[in-house]
């Protein structure tokens, strides 16, 4: 692992559970949501469900990403404070990225700053699978064929899966460009109750 790489209580061997869509993730998710909008208030810029389990019908990790965009990641002590008092707990840090997750390790919060390329990747990613079927199913097909392997860590996991995301994304950027694909802007107003938040 890189220097500037930090995993907070070390490498963790965990087993790897792939399972169909659940519709109850999404809700999981405002749950999330708000109670992150109600620690951070203006400093949580937008808070957006990202990875596998914010895409319908998608096989995933039971574990729900969220990517929690503020004014200057690195300045940990405007935002993770107030994060821990709220029940999340550092996993990793490293520049341009934190993550934080609840004790029961089935949420994670991805940290980054407003407007970054973390920020475009993870939501352009997002909104190519839920347009494309065939990546969709592309990308199901390989999360369940390497859960039945012996990882050990999720970090290995991710790391196998790096080939195809890297296909996926030059897709995504691909139409991106065609649509004018942006992920829109921060939702709601800094401040303001996070009840209409994009998904």
């Amino acid at each position: 692992m890189s220097d500037d790489y930090e995993l907070i209580g070390g490498q963790e061997k965990r087993d790897i559970r792939v399972v169909a869509y659940d519709v109850t993730w999404s809700a999981r998710f405002v749950n999330e949501r708000d109670r992150i909008v109600a620690a951070l208030g203006a400093v949580a810029r937008r808070v957006d469900h990202i990875g596998s389990t914010s895409v319908p019908g998608l096989a995933a990790k039971p574990i729900v990403d969220i990517d929690l965009s503020v004014p200057d990641v690195e300045d940990e002590g405007s935002y993770l404070p107030a994060l821990e008092r709220a029940g999340y707990h550092l996993r990793v840090r490293q520049p341009g990225h934190r993550m934080v997750r609840t004790v029961d390790r089935g949420v994670h919060v991805h940290i980054c700053a407003e407007g970054s390329e973390w920020e475009r990747r993870h939501l352009l990613f997002r909104d190519w699978l839920r347009h494309d079927k065939a990546d969709r199913e592309a990308y199901a097909s390989l999360k369940r064929e390497l859960a039945t392997r012996d990882w050990p860590d999720m970090n290995a996991y991710a790391a196998a899966k790096g080939t195809l995301i890297a296909e996926i994304t030059a897709r995504a950027q691909e139409w991106a460009s065609a649509v004018s694909w942006n992920p829109g802007p921060p939702h709601p107003s800094p401040g303001v109750s996070g009840a209409n938040w994009r998904a």
